[in-house]
């Protein structure tokens, strides 16, 4: 069978809610999708919670320990079929109409090489913390180029997680699949690359659900993130000087660094109340 989308998930140690992701996926409203799923060498459970699941659209891989991120995220989108690909975290949770809704969106329009949806933030439990979060104002269709500097001079991934996007897969091999030269900022480094070749689709409606984890509350991680978002910035302007200017990247920069702060700020908070409601 031909399967119009692959829903992609690369896992790593994530026993404790990696069945409420495939479960989601599962769940789709759409279902000509396949499903494949490789574990990362994990050290918890998460290879036994797989082998729970005997759906037939599910194939299971093994990817061997090293590589980091990159070496799992591109194993399971080069097996992967389908004309359109989702990849999902193994910690992230898809509402039932993600696939229905994103794949009219990109089949409507074949200029469209990306589709992103708002997304919410939830915390360890699946409570929401913040809500239809994401695409900085932008709706509809436009440019590839008009949204890359978009997410420049905001300083943030406007596109939100792989959860909340579907990328046409041709315009993703093309690209040379996912680019990790700065490792915090993978998938906004890979959507720009797509992105500059086709147009963009922004979905207002909230369309998955991002967890947070216990590493987002380091400052060590706050620091690379905000440096690795300078350099790629400077990196976009020097490979597309006509789409990211300059001062772009100043204004990025700065926005970036601020955004970073404000992220710890709040994950920090969010740690908090979580011990609190824990007591």
């Amino acid at each position: 069978m031909t399967h119009k989308i692959s829903v992609v998930v690369p896992a790593y140690n994530n026993a404790d809610y990696i069945a409420e992701t495939i479960d989601s996926i599962l769940a789709q409203t759409y279902q000509n999708f396949e499903l494949i799923i490789a574990d990362h060498s994990s050290t918890d459970e998460t290879k036994a919670v797989l082998a729970r699941y005997s759906d037939p659209r599910i194939t299971l891989l093994d990817t061997p320990a090293g590589g980091g991120a990159l070496r799992n995220w591109n194993r399971v989108t080069e097996a992967a079929t389908g004309e359109y690909l989702k990849l999902v975290c193994g910690d992230d949770i898809l509402y039932p109409r993600a696939l229905e809704v994103q794949l009219a969106a990109i089949e409507n329009e074949p200029a469209v090489t990306l589709v992103a949806s708002t997304r919410d933030i939830v915390d360890a439990r699946g409570t929401v913390v913040v809500a239809k979060r994401g695409l900085a104002g932008i709706s509809g269709t436009v440019p590839g180029a008009q949204a890359v500097r978009r997410t420049v001079v905001v300083g943030s991934n406007i596109f939100g997680e792989p959860a909340c996007t579907l990328i046409r897969r041709s315009a993703l091999v093309e690209a040379g699949l996912w680019d990790a030269q700065f490792p915090y900022l993978i998938d906004e480094t890979t959507y720009s690359r797509v992105l500059l070749t086709g147009d963009f689709h922004a979905i207002s409606e909230p369309l998955a659900a991002f967890r947070i984890s216990d590493s987002q509350w380091s400052v060590r991680l706050v620091q690379q993130q905000s440096s690795q978002a300078a350099a790629f910035h400077r990196w976009l302007h020097s490979e597309h000087p006509g789409v990211i200017s300059s001062l772009d990247v100043r204004v990025g920069n700065s926005r970036a660094w601020l955004m970073a702060r404000i992220r710890r700020f709040a994950y920090l908070w969010l740690r908090r109340r979580m011990n609190t409601i824990d007591e």
